[in-house]
């Protein structure tokens, strides 16, 4: 039987039926809730832990046994206990982060903002992941930096509404700035414990003194231990996994990369449905036999005059029958179990988006948050297995990023803040060439990338148009401003020894103005595209 132990948080010693588990009388302070857990985690043996404010009434045992059988790994109601937004000053460090932006609070769907107030939370991720940090004043603040630190390490961890129940008045919560700082601190990093406390000076969030009261406070504070990425226990499929996926591939001069991508798809251990190749070269540069070199797979050819891509990977939904797409690039090298692995995803993490990751060519090792599973921040359109009915509910790219980046981003975010669990599976890997010809390179995006701007003294990475397009779509002028700052901050950093380094901040500063001068300009050109977007296309098929 599914054993759940109850934490009652209350400041009178009291009681309540409860015949899942032990009863634990708690006050609702951290330290006294981090005491507990600490004295009976490993002496006291259940499935899972509520902890639960006294004055909510009586919890929903038979909602609690439901939610322990799904794939998730911790349920909370922190949305609708006012933690909206909470921290505020989290905008100074990951202001447009996909998941600063919060679902509707009266939905289930992810969320790190969680309330020690009303949580469930398994004993496998009390045990690896720990347990509230005590050295925060107050219960919100110390259950942001839990959710936080839940999300960021490989916890599964959904906001549930319906635990509250009905009749329940979402308070206002006010954090301190001493426990706002120490979640930057504990979070991001003493760096950029000194950015915050710098930003809220100069945007007058509080007083100066009261900022700097509250960075000694933080800075005093030791930084935790990191924890290790939450190991998920494993089990095996009691059947096998089968789907009917239609492979999409939009290409664009690139048929050398084309043919070895299409080759590799023969070789599947599931094998895919159709294949649908939708080619937007010019028409003096197509190749007439290519179609040939393939006729021992399901491939669907369909050639577009004008090129872009979101308007390709539309028309190719559009035109798929199958009850899964399996987004692909033409530059990709794919494993055999690739199809195989997405399927198995979808099983065992109990979700119909797999996000898979892609090795970048000549980048080196996976940055260390791409290899386990975790709740996705990303949405990989070069390789990302989703169920298609899903995006009826959330519509199809915006054609405002057919020729820029980020529709993929964009295409995420709509279907995390519809609900939809989206899960990264780092099991599932593509080898990504970036070709140096075709793609979004021919409308001239990605001139300079992140990396480029962090290894060249004179590679400079700002806030595309695009970009700045999508922070007007879902963030705060507030957000957008604190972005683009922290855009501006990053042409100062440059790897390497201190020379360099040196080297890289005199350029920096010289190009300062030309570059708040540029990324004002791109933010002016994002908002005057809201007149004429979003064009999100609906689906054009019936969902069975």
């Amino acid at each position: 039987m599914t054993s759940i132990h109850l934490v009652l948080l209350s400041e009178n010693a009291t009681s309540t039926p409860w015949d899942l588990g032990q009863v634990f009388s708690c006050p609702p302070k951290v330290k006294a809730i981090s005491t507990l857990i600490s004295e009976n985690l490993s002496t006291n043996p259940a499935d899972a832990w509520l902890f639960w404010d006294s004055g909510l009434g009586r919890p929903d045992k038979q909602l609690l046994l439901t939610l322990l059988g799904t794939a998730s790994d911790c349920w909370h109601a922190g949305l609708a206990l006012g933690l909206e937004g909470k921290p505020e000053m989290i905008d100074f460090a990951a202001p447009t982060w996909m998941l600063n932006r919060d679902p509707d609070s009266s939905i289930e769907a992810t969320s790190w903002r969680l309330s020690l107030r009303a949580c469930l939370i398994r004993t496998e991720v009390l045990s690896q992941l720990g347990g509230p940090s005590a050295a925060f004043e107050s219960l919100e603040a110390a259950g942001l930096e839990l959710g936080f630190r839940y999300i960021r390490k490989g916890a599964f961890i959904r906001h549930v509404p319906s635990l509250l129940g009905a009749n329940i008045d979402k308070p206002k919560v006010d954090i301190s700035l001493n426990d706002q700082l120490l979640f930057i601190k504990f979070c991001f990093g003493e760096k950029w414990l000194r950015w915050a406390a710098l930003r809220g000076c100069l945007t007058r969030f509080a007083k100066p003194v009261e900022l700097i009261r509250a960075w000694r406070h933080a800075h005093r504070q030791a930084q935790p231990e990191e924890s290790l990425p939450f190991r998920r226990a494993e089990y095996a499929l009691l059947q096998p996994v089968s789907g009917k996926v239609s492979v999409l591939i939009p290409t664009l001069r690139r048929y050398p990369y084309l043919r070895v991508v299409l080759d590799q798809l023969r070789s599947q251990t599931a094998q895919p449905l159709e294949i649908l190749v939708v080619d937007q070269s010019p028409l003096a540069e197509r190749d007439p036999e290519l179609e040939k070199e393939f006729t021992d797979l399901p491939v669907r050819w369909f050639y577009l005059d004008q090129a872009g891509q979101c308007s390709s990977r539309n028309f190719g939904i559009q035109k798929s029958v199958g009850e899964f797409i399996l987004f692909l690039d033409d530059d990709d090298e794919i494993e055999p179990d690739l199809i195989q692995g997405h399927l198995e995803a979808l099983a065992r993490y109990q979700t119909d988006i797999s996000n898979g990751v892609a090795v970048e060519m000549g980048a080196g090792e996976l940055p260390s948050d791409f290899r386990f599973a975790r709740i996705s921040d990303v949405f990989p359109t070069n390789n990302t297995l989703i169920r298609k009915s899903i995006l009826c509910k959330s519509g199809l790219f915006d054609l405002a990023y057919d020729h820029g980046q980020r529709a993929d981003h964009d295409l995420g975010m709509r279907l995390y803040l519809q609900g939809e669990n989206l899960v990264i599976n780092p099991e599932t890997k593509v080898l990504h060439h970036h070709a140096p010809m075709g793609g979004l390179r021919e409308h001239g995006a990605r001139v300079n990338t992140y990396a480029s701007s962090r290894s060249q003294l004179f590679a400079v990475q700002l806030p595309t148009v695009s970009d700045l397009y999508l922070c007007e779509r879902y963030f705060s002028t507030r957000q957008i401003l604190e972005r683009m700052w922290i855009d501006v901050l990053g042409t100062f950093i440059i790897k390497g020894s201190i020379w360099k380094q040196m080297i890289k901040a005199v350029i920096a500063t010289l190009s300062l103005p030309r570059s708040i001068q540029i990324t004002r300009q791109r933010a002016e050109t994002a908002r005057l595209m809201l007149v004429e977007f979003p064009k999100i296309p609906d689906c054009d098929w019936e969902v069975d």
